[in-house]
């Protein structure tokens, strides 16, 4: 069952209903100021932090979901008073018309009821910190029928946090009696705490003169009423009230007349200003908002050419940005992924890491160690300036151990304490991260850059120096099988080998571990043998010694092979008293997906067959017709030597679900072996845009992955959960664009290798490399063959560099 279709043309995904699965959301921003929202103008909004600078309140797990939002209410006072909200929430009155049409950074919803079209489009401009809402008005009823000339209200609507998101939502004795605002010349400045240590606010304007406000909530909705029946709009008129203390609210009442036929555009802004501390009153030494600063900024995006100018700016950056790569290959679903939706939500997932989602709440989660590397994978190609500032923000929270904290916030770029560190992973996606980067750029210039350690002044130290403690810090913690040593957890958080809680509550990755145990990680071993070689190939090309990396890269690699493998998959682990876990002995979870495709994307057993042997298992093991499952059989009961990971209900997240993060290793991997039709196959299985047709079953929105899908132990097996941040979005989109159709960055320049399907007979693309573009055409013939501008290369060969600006035409003929 489908509930919208892709409009490719228009790079928008076209919702028809509004009552979707699940609510159904898209990103607002791509710079500071951002804000989600869903096809029924559900969510908020908040500046750079969505935990401590949080705009307008959100409340999550509500009943029905995704209240609080961006509304508007519109009443016709010519016919007897009725009220709707043209993005159907929250009165969700039965619309005679509905679209959302969810667009690359902005949100457009269209309805019509009684004959009053309303189209309501949102986005936040470029270089602003502030969101547009732009409300378009038709009157289309019939000039001969009764009450043709519509007489109609508008109410805005929306609901201000008081900041820090997690004390807003728990601190009542205080916050009840802090709330204040501002009203001048119509527009409502919330000023919550501005009289203390804080210099920011936020500011909402419309465009149009009014016929009142509100700005404190119960005055708006009346007491013990909700959003769907707001005392000011069953009224009509709006009370002007000014909010002291309880919970301050932003509404604009506007009187409309249409006649039939005509259409009127009423805008609105929503922003965030902050003051220099020593300008902050006007005049000085009073209590009143300094608004000399913002006050053109309002005025300027309250006229519609500059919100015109505004959203076609918005349009020609995404323009540019997805012309990085783009591709026609036989299958559709793949081509709208790669050119669109996978690319869009890579850049979204940069911006937000796990942050703010309709399942991340912007609280408890900053940006991921672990996490924002491997989203590097994804949008190096796009914004490569961005990817390199990132880079250094994250080697920054290091600490000198060569270890990581687990999270750090964007706010202050300094590590989240409360995540803590140990998770021995980590570091060594920070040498994965910088390769993906140099392979993308060849800005070698990074590797020099002066880095703290733990953001210390007076610790920095080459970025290279980090690399090299990053490969230190595993080596520096080997187990007694030669392993590395497992730590609070690796990429699986909740494999929790050292943690044993029997405590209700007690978070598994905080609690203190337990001291003296050998629980060792083949997952991490295998991850090393890729970093190793990695960094080795790093220090080649910049000329400094390497071959130490490839011995420890080989020693490990054996060490896989001797206590690693258990003779038809990789091993997972030893727990705490040095028991396999992931081998044919094990009662359950007998085989994990996570080493099949670390160690043979590490390139291990590839030479000898013992990958093929792992992957054979599991596409007999763990594939199923919605994507393979992290590991068979599930857990049935809670084992406290293992954590979080059997705490689950079977086929539910870690414990057998289908974590679609893990899904794409084994992509690549059967890319690696040669496999065109398996990594294919793997592709489509939890491809989004190859669900749709099963909306009702996946649920979560067709356009973009989602982290998970339920296993097939679970009751609900097919049903997606918390889409959008997760790194499948950059993994999926490396293993189709680098693995299966092969446009490769290396170190040394751009290969084109594709493991297409044998039913393809080939693909285009364009691919922007280095300053310049290349013209690729994969085609099929009887002899496999490249010409590079008409000349001949070594079809094994990477591609020769083409000066910036130029364009260079690929050609290469697989058998």
């Amino acid at each position: 069952m489908r509930f919208g279709h892709f409009d490719d043309e228009r790079r928008e995904y076209v919702i028809d209903r509004p009552d979707t699965p699940l609510p159904w959301i898209n990103y607002l921003g791509t710079e500071a100021y951002f804000g989600i929202i869903s096809n029924t103008a559900g969510g908020y909004s908040f500046y750079r932090d969505a935990r401590l600078r949080r705009l307008s309140r959100y409340r999550y797990n509500n009943a029905p979901f995704d209240f609080g939002g961006r509304y508007l209410y519109l009443r016709d006072h010519a016919q007897d008073g009725a009220y709707w909200s043209p993005t159907w929430q929250p009165t969700q009155t039965e619309l005679d018309e509905y679209e959302c049409r969810h667009g690359l950074s902005y949100t457009q919803i269209s309805s019509a009821y009684r004959n009053i079209k309303a189209q309501v489009s949102y986005f936040v401009p470029l270089g602003e910190t502030l969101e547009v809402w732009r409300l378009r008005l038709t009157n289309e009823r019939s000039p001969d029928q009764a009450d043709s000339v519509a007489e109609l209200s508008v109410f805005s609507s929306v609901e201000f946090c008081l900041w820090d998101a997690q004390d807003d939502a728990t601190n009542f004795q205080r916050n009840f009696s802090t709330g204040q605002v501002e009203v001048v010349d119509g527009v409502i400045y919330h000023k919550t705490e501005y009289r203390e240590r804080r210099d920011h606010f936020a500011y909402f304007a419309c465009s149009e003169p009014l016929a009142g406000f509100d700005t404190a909530r119960e005055s708006f909705l009346g007491p013990y009423r909700s959003w769907d029946r707001p005392i000011a709009v069953e009224r009509g008129a709006s009370s002007d009230s000014i909010a002291h203390g309880w919970q301050p609210h932003g509404s604009h009442h506007v009187r409309v007349t249409l006649e039939p036929g005509e259409t009127r555009e009423i805008g609105f802004v929503l922003g965030y200003w902050e003051n220099p501390r020593d300008a902050k009153f006007d005049p000085p030494g009073s209590q009143t908002i300094n608004k000399h600063m913002v006050r053109p900024v309002i005025a300027r995006w309250l006229q519609q050419e500059t919100v015109d100018a505004g959203f076609r700016a918005l349009r020609e950056q995404w323009d540019a940005l997805l012309g990085g790569l783009q591709v026609a290959t036989p299958d559709g679903d793949t081509d709208r992924m790669v050119n669109i939706w996978n690319a869009y939500q890579n850049m979204v997932t940069f911006n937000m890491s796990r942050s703010t989602s309709f399942y991340e709440s912007g609280i408890g989660r900053g940006m991921g160690f672990r996490d924002s590397n491997q989203d590097l994978l994804g949008f190096v190609h796009m914004i490569p300036e961005r990817a390199r500032e990132r880079i250094l923000d994250i080697a920054a929270t290091q600490l000198s151990t060569g270890g990581a904290y687990h999270q750090y916030q964007p706010l202050t770029k300094r590590g989240n304490n409360d995540i803590g560190s140990g998770f021995n992973d980590d570091p060594l996606w920070l040498i994965l991260g910088v390769a993906a980067y140099l392979k993308e750029t060849g800005d070698t210039s990074i590797l020099e850059e002066p880095v703290p350690y733990d953001n210390d002044p007076g610790s920095e130290q080459p970025l290279y120096d980090h690399l090299q403690r990053s490969l230190r810090y595993t080596l520096e913690r080997l187990g007694p099988h030669g392993l590395p040593l497992i730590g609070r957890a690796d990429w699986n958080d909740c494999l929790n080998l050292n943690c044993f809680s029997e405590t209700p509550g007690e978070p598994f990755q905080t609690t203190e571990n337990a001291t003296g145990g050998v629980a060792e990680s083949v997952f991490i071993a295998g991850q090393f043998v890729l970093a190793a070689r990695e960094l080795a190939g790093i220090a080649a090309l910049v000329g400094r010694p390497g071959q130490e990396y490839l011995d420890a890269a080989e020693k490990m690699a054996g060490t896989i092979a001797e206590h690693g493998w258990d003779g038809a998959w990789f091993r997972r682990a030893y727990d705490f008293h040095g028991n396999v876990v992931g081998s044919a002995s094990n009662d359950e979870g007998q085989i994990f997906i996570e080493p099949q495709g670390m160690c043979i994307m590490g390139g291990v057993g590839v030479e000898d067959g013992t990958a093929a042997t792992a992957l054979a298992s599991v596409r007999e093991r763990l594939a199923t017709p919605h994507g393979i499952v992290l590991q068979q059989p599930a857990y049935s009961s809670y084992r406290v030597e293992l954590g979080e990971i059997s705490s689950y209900p079977p086929g539910y997240k870690e414990n057998a679900g289908i974590f679609c993060h893990t899904n794409p290793w084994l992509m690549i991997a059967e890319a690696i072996v040669g496999n065109g039709d398996g990594a294919f196959d793997y592709y489509k299985r939890i491809l989004p845009a190859a669900r749709e047709a099963i909306s009702e079953v996946h649920r979560c929105e067709p356009y973009v992955y989602a982290q998970m899908i339920a296993g097939r132990d679970a009751p609900t097996h097919g049903e997606a959960k918390n889409s959008w941040l997760t790194g499948t979005a950059a993994w999926n989109y490396a293993a189709v664009t680098q693995w299966i159709l092969g446009i490769r960055p290396e170190l040394t320049g751009l290969r084109v290798a594709p493991v297409i399907p044998a039913d393809w007979p080939g693909f285009t693309a364009v691919r922007r490399f280095r300053g310049a573009t290349y013209n690729i055409t994969v085609q099929r013939g009887a002899e496999r063959s490249l010409t590079v501008d008409g000349e001949a290369r070594d079809p094994d060969s990477v591609l020769p560099l083409a000066p910036a600006g130029a364009i260079s035409e690929v050609i290469l003929t697989i058998s």
